[in-house]
């Protein structure tokens, strides 16, 4: 876990690059550093990283799954960037920003653990994910394994590979919530057949929280030709993971959720001998770049500052630390469910709270009532967003605090529930 030196040695190498952050969102830094250390229920500290951020407080944004907002330093960059870049786009932003993207890839692959030849910078994870699956070579009658749970994009993606090219999608019906994850890793090895290709497992589910023994499904299929596609839209930044843990040949995340980097920003991981065959959404440069991970970045005119500004969000994170940025993800978390669930014996959790499991995002579902009335009561009556989850196998509530987030909010949103509990939200 980071020192307080490192924290001064990051938020001075981040300064050093964008001279024109505001003092405000340096002292932010530097006063976490003489607040304390850290620790989860560590309020001074956490007061001054919640400071980094320029919010309405007045509003509790608990959905920051779907977006996270940006610290203040991470958006300034980006829109010195924008500026920069319309003073003379031909020039600034292709020829001065464009090619800083390169760093941008080698801090990613620092840390994700793999090498800049295999990370490659896109717009978020339906783009990544999609790449895999447009990308692979698969013919009719060959075999992909999803669950019914699987991100809805990602499932229409699929679809199309059905109805374009006759491929054969089977999805994994699992019980809410996953009993355990040999449950898990056996619903993959019953529908495994000699013509299956593609495995795509969520790394952390978006509905559910649950977080996938990715490296038991590795070891299920090695020696088998089958291609493993993670999607990671939740998961990095949100707990301590490495390429090498997890073992998978593609890796596809959003980085606008929990890295906190401007929205319309992810990464594609391709293990190396894969990039080769794997092809691209758009096409690029044959044969120069069929084997240049770039290649998957080739879509035409887009905007630097963003991707740029991945680097000033991977500086915020490091100078938290991951250990103390899950840490505190998982007390936040822990802070508002157990005292639902102590409160009521209506209240379910759909998330495991087991210590060490999941992080920040959890699901809550309330015997009795309507979910998608008790989201509207949430956010027209207390200020409060959260994300409804009705659907056919399930309905629950998604809560999602980030490091911004403050104890009284979460308290705030326990009341509220509390109340909702008690007297309806009619």
């Amino acid at each position: 876990m980071p020192t307080r030196r490192d924290f001064v040695a990051q938020s001075v190498l981040a300064a050093a690059a964008i001279p024109r952050w505001k003092p405000t969102s340096i002292r932010s830094l530097y006063g976490a550093m003489s607040s304390g250390d850290g620790a989860p229920d560590d309020e001074s500290y956490w007061q001054e990283i919640q400071r980094a951020f320029d919010l309405d407080r007045s509003i509790i944004n608990l959905n920051n799954g779907g977006c996270s907002p940006a610290p203040t330093m991470v958006l300034e960059q980006m829109i010195r960037d924008v500026r920069f870049s319309n003073e003379l786009p031909v020039q600034h932003m292709w020829q001065v920003l464009e090619p800083r993207v390169e760093a941008v890839r080698r801090e990613l692959a620092i840390e994700f653990g793999c090498d800049p030849e295999e990370m490659a910078i896109t717009r978020n994870a339906s783009e990544s994910n999609e790449t895999v699956i447009f990308g692979t070579d698969m013919k009719a009658g060959d075999e992909a394994i999803i669950t019914t749970l699987n991100y809805p994009r990602m499932q229409n993606a699929w679809r199309q590979r059905e109805l374009r090219d006759g491929v054969v999608v089977k999805r994994l019906k699992l019980p809410t919530p996953i009993p355990s994850d040999d449950v898990f890793v056996k619903a993959f090895a019953d529908a495994i057949t000699p013509r299956t290709k593609v495995i795509e497992i969520m790394h952390l589910s978006f509905q559910t929280g649950y977080v996938a023994p990715v490296r038991k499904i590795m070891e299920l299929v090695r020696g088998k030709g089958i291609t493993v596609l993670v999607d990671g839209a939740h998961a990095f930044a949100h707990f301590p993971m490495s390429r090498d843990e997890l073992g998978a040949d593609f890796y596809g995340t959003s980085l606008h959720k929990w890295l906190m980097a401007p929205i319309g920003t992810g990464f594609l991981y391709v293990r190396r001998n894969r990039v080769k065959d794997t092809w691209p959404l758009l096409a690029c440069t044959y044969p120069t770049e069929q084997d240049d991970i770039r290649k998957y970045e080739q879509i035409g005119t887009h905007p630097a500052a963003n991707h740029n500004a991945i680097a000033v969000a991977l500086t915020f994170n490091r100078g938290i630390g991951q250990d103390r940025k899950t840490a505190r993800l998982r007390f936040l978390r822990d802070r508002w469910a157990k005292r639902l669930v102590a409160y009521s014996p209506r209240v379910k959790m759909i998330t495991s709270l087991e210590p060490g499991a999941a992080g920040a995002l959890a699901v809550v579902t309330i015997e009795g009532m309507d979910i998608g009335k008790l989201q509207g009561w949430l956010w027209g009556k207390h200020q409060i967003m959260t994300t409804p989850l009705v659907g056919d196998e399930f309905q629950g509530l998604r809560v999602t605090p980030n490091v911004y987030t403050m104890t009284q909010e979460i308290d705030r949103f326990s009341d509220a529930m509390e109340m909702a509990i008690k007297v309806g939200v009619a």
